[in-house]
Parts: structure tokens; sequence; C-alpha cells
């Protein structure tokens, strides 16, 4: 009887341990060229931005987090280069189950990353490429009517202003159906929350009726749904 009790003890246990590695993320890589420096792995459980973890680097970069999700979500990787500049010190990632390297350097730290390991991080590169490239179409118009040599008059720049607006249209047309293409993917809802929240809300449950159950039921999916309740609330 003792047996059987210590065999079933030792089941529970490893079922346990087994339950808490399919939800741990493993963040780990190397910042080239730093020689001191302070890591933090951070997120945002609610509306704060918090520190999960810190490392202190002295020696060649490499860095190694772990933490345990509840499902997928954004994460950033903070960089203190106790240099009194706090741009281009933090990396924006989307952290899931399992083995995330990030590479990069430390003079280029946010802007040229390689970020390997994470379906819906790739997911988010995608979408970010192409939104990069309505962006830089709306600057360039706006540059074109201020850098003009000759002053434009009323209808050139009402003109200008036509194009942006159609530009900036198609961005928006573009990450609404990101998210309907994507039902399957947690940047779905990520996009729908933090992208285009504003749009007509039949388009936004049009995103959230079509999400599958695990993605529906993950943090931005959880989120998605009770943003959209309280908005029909409002009304």
């Amino acid at each position: 009887m003792k047996q059987i009790l210590l065999y079933g003890l030792i089941s529970l246990f490893l079922t346990s341990c087994s339950e808490e590695s399919a939800n741990t993320m493993f963040v780990t890589g190397k910042v080239k060229g730093l020689k001191k420096g302070i890591l933090y792995l951070q997120h945002v459980p609610d509306s704060t931005l918090v520190t999960i973890d810190s490392l202190t680097v002295d020696g060649d970069g490499s860095f190694a987090f772990k933490t345990e999700l509840e499902s997928p979500e954004i994460f950033y990787l903070y960089l203190n280069k106790k240099d009194n500049n706090d741009i281009n010190d933090r990396i924006t990632f989307f952290g899931e189950p399992g083995n995330i390297t990030i590479n990069t350097s430390w003079n280029t730290f946010d802007s040229n990353v390689k970020i390997e390991g994470s379906a819906t991080q790739k997911k988010l590169e995608e979408y970010l490429k192409t939104m990069t490239r309505f962006n830089k179409r709306s600057i360039e118009l706006m540059q074109s009517a201020s850098n003009s040599e000759v002053p434009m008059d009323s209808l050139q720049l009402d003109s200008i202003q036509k194009l942006t607006n159609r530009n900036i249209q198609r961005g928006y047309v573009y990450a609404l159906n990101f998210a309907l293409n994507n039902k399957d993917s947690y940047i779905a809802p990520y996009i729908a929350l933090t992208e285009v929240s504003d749009a007509n809300i039949k388009y936004l449950d049009s995103i959230n009726n079509s999400l599958i159950p695990k993605v529906a039921n993950s943090k931005y999916g959880k989120a998605l749904k009770n943003f959209l309740e309280l908005k029909k609330m409002s009304k």
C-alpha cells in the first residue's frame, strides 16, 4: 500500500512539473559589444510596466531569463546602458512558451535585433514590415509638402492631404484584414486592441467571433472580449 501511495505521489509530482514546464518561457541570447550593463525582462500584466527579472551583464553580453506564462503576450527586453540616454534601449517581442533567442548589438540594440523561437513574433514582424511601408509613405507625402521650394497652393495641399488620408485608410484596412486572416494566432486580438480599437464595433466583433478557442481564451483574447462588452454597454 505504501509503495502504491509513493508511486502515486511521484506520478503527481512529475505531472505537476510537466504542466509547469509546458508554460515556461526561456529567453536567451547575446548583446554583442556589451561589456557592462543591466538587462531587464518586463511586461505589462494590467496597465503598468512591471520588471519580472533582471541580470547584470559583466563580460561577453550573454543573458538568460526564465518565466512562467499564462498565455503568449508582449514582453520587453530593456537595457540600462548607464549612458543617460533612454532612446533605443528597449526590444519589444511576443513571448510564448518554449525557447526564444534574442541576439542584437549594444549600439543598435532595438534596431538590428534577431528574434527566433516565437511563431507569434514572426507574425508581428510580418505585420510591422507592411505597416512600416504605409508609415513611410505618409512621411514622404508630408515631406513633399513641407520641402517644396515653391509654396504649394491650396489645391496642391488638399491633394496631398487626400493622398495621405487614403494611405492611412489603407493601412487601417490592412490591420483589420490581418487580424481577421490570422484568427488562429495570438496576434489577432493584440492588433485589434492596440492598432484598431477605435474601428467600427462590427469589425471588432468579427475579429473576436473568428478567434479559435485557445486564442479567445488567451490574455489578449479575453481582453478583447471585455473591451467589446464595455463598448456595447456604453452605447
